[in-house]
């Protein structure tokens, strides 16, 4: 009986405590999307859930670039239908800004992209991209961003790595260096905002060198490397939401007792089993129905069980080093887009797995060489960040490496024309394997 008297206060007290304080404004954020279908609609019926789970609370969405995907097949026959819609019903809910990616000019020029998804009611960013012929900006550096009674300044910036846009594109732009930019304009956009916002597309490495220069209590979210992560500075809060739609970051507004903003920022996984919003799902539906070709659906080959974009990369890559007979083997996780669906895989869900094809390249190298790459190698959300370089690489590596061993290592050509930026200086000769590309051997991977 004396517990039932002590607990009826606390459970009185627990009645009245009042409820969490709610979050003076919440921004999704999403990058490298790169017409991620399967997640297409669930993406914005999340944007729905957290309107709903959230009354009064302002609410809006940023895309750091790449919406589109050259190599998704659909997408290509179809210019973008479902991205160009998806964004709209974005808009048509609550303010959404996009900043250019190497992507976004995909299906069209960029004056045309930049039109038509403005059209959409998106605001779109890129200060640092200009059209050669006027010397101007194809889309404003920076935008105000309604937050309800608040305001915000959203800053833009996209990639200068040239070889990263699709060849035709390129006559289009003059790409300023953007940590140049940034150096030469960021702090006067920002000085004086009540909320600074910056929303990159231009990698790791990039942001490092621009993080110095935003005041603090600044939201800064980056895309391009596929990487996934959150760290903090002071009340500057800085991170990457992953790719393919498989994480929205949910970044949420508050004022510490000083009256300053303060994010913190949750990512929470989508899967193509979430609710979803029905007319979009219907438009993916149809469009894939009217684009898909008899080719793209062949069956390629069988998974045991599904596996998300990051199982699918490491399964890729481990199928790379068993079928080139390789110790260790390492692939750019931007090669790699989708996830692989339980059971029969088609050659079209396969595409959107392994982006890109080549040939192999291979070098016997030594353990303590392997060592250090591999510490650069399979970096997750848990990576410490003085240990984050900027590379995204995916590794499969032996249990236990020794220095003096010599090892096989085997990688892809994009690797081995870049291979100082992602091996080092000392990086080894490399020799191309003899009829060995990248998809062969994972296919051969997905038929053991």
């Amino acid at each position: 009986m004396r517990l039932r008297l002590l607990a009826l206060p606390l459970l009185c007290f627990a009645l009245l405590a009042p409820a969490a304080e709610p979050p003076a404004a919440i921004v999704l954020v999403a990058g490298d999307l790169h017409s991620a279908y399967e997640r297409t609609a669930q993406f914005v019926a999340r944007v729905d859930r957290v309107r709903a789970d959230n009354p009064g609370v302002p609410v809006a969405v940023l895309i750091a670039g790449d919406t589109f995907e050259l190599g998704n097949a659909v997408a290509l026959r179809s210019a973008g239908a479902i991205e160009f819609a998806m964004v709209a019903a974005l808009a048509q809910r609550v303010p959404t800004v996009v900043t250019l990616g190497n992507h976004e000019p995909e299906f069209h020029g960029v004056a045309e992209t930049v039109a038509k998804l403005s059209a959409t009611g998106v605001l779109v960013l890129s200060g640092n991209l200009r059209d050669p012929s006027t010397r101007q900006p194809y889309a404003p550096a920076s935008a105000r961003l309604k937050l309800g009674a608040r305001e915000a300044t959203v800053v833009g910036l996209t990639t200068d790595r040239l070889a990263t846009f699709r060849v035709a594109v390129r006559p289009e732009l003059d790409l300023a260096d953007p940590v140049v930019w940034a150096q030469q304009n960021l702090p006067a956009l920002l000085r004086d905002a009540p909320l600074p916002i910056v929303l990159t597309h231009i990698g790791l490495k990039a942001d490092r060198a621009i993080l110095p220069l935003v005041p603090d209590g600044t939201l800064f979210a980056g895309a391009h490397d596929h990487l996934r992560f959150v760290h903090r500075t002071g009340r500057t809060l800085y991170f990457h939401s992953g790719s393919w739609t498989e994480f929205v970051s949910l970044a949420r507004l508050r004022f510490d007792p000083a009256g300053r903003p303060v994010w913190d920022v949750e990512q929470i996984r989508l899967t193509a089993d979430d609710p979803a919003d029905e007319t979009l799902a219907a438009l993916v539906r149809a469009t894939l129905a009217q684009h898909l070709t008899p080719a793209e659906t062949v069956i390629v080959g069988r998974t045991p069980r599904a596996l998300g974009p990051t199982e699918a990369a490491q399964f890729a890559v481990e199928s790379a080093r068993r079928v080139a007979a390789a110790d260790f083997a390492l692939v750019g996780a931007t090669t790699f887009g989708a996830g692989l669906p339980a059971g029969d895989v088609s050659r079209y869900a396969f595409d959107a797995c392994v982006r890109f094809d080549g040939p192999l390249f291979a070098a016997e190298v030594d353990g303590a060489w392997l060592k250090k790459l591999s510490a650069r190698c399979n970096q997750g959300p848990d990576t410490p960040w003085a240990e984050r370089g900027g590379e995204n690489l995916v590794a499969a590596a032996p249990a236990e490496i020794v220095a003096g061993r010599r090892y096989r290592f085997v990688t892809t050509d994009w690797v081995a024309k870049n291979a100082k930026t992602y091996l080092g200086v000392d990086a080894p000769a490399l020799t191309e394997v003899p009829a060995l590309k990248l998809k062969a051997a994972v296919i051969k991977g997905l038929n053991p």
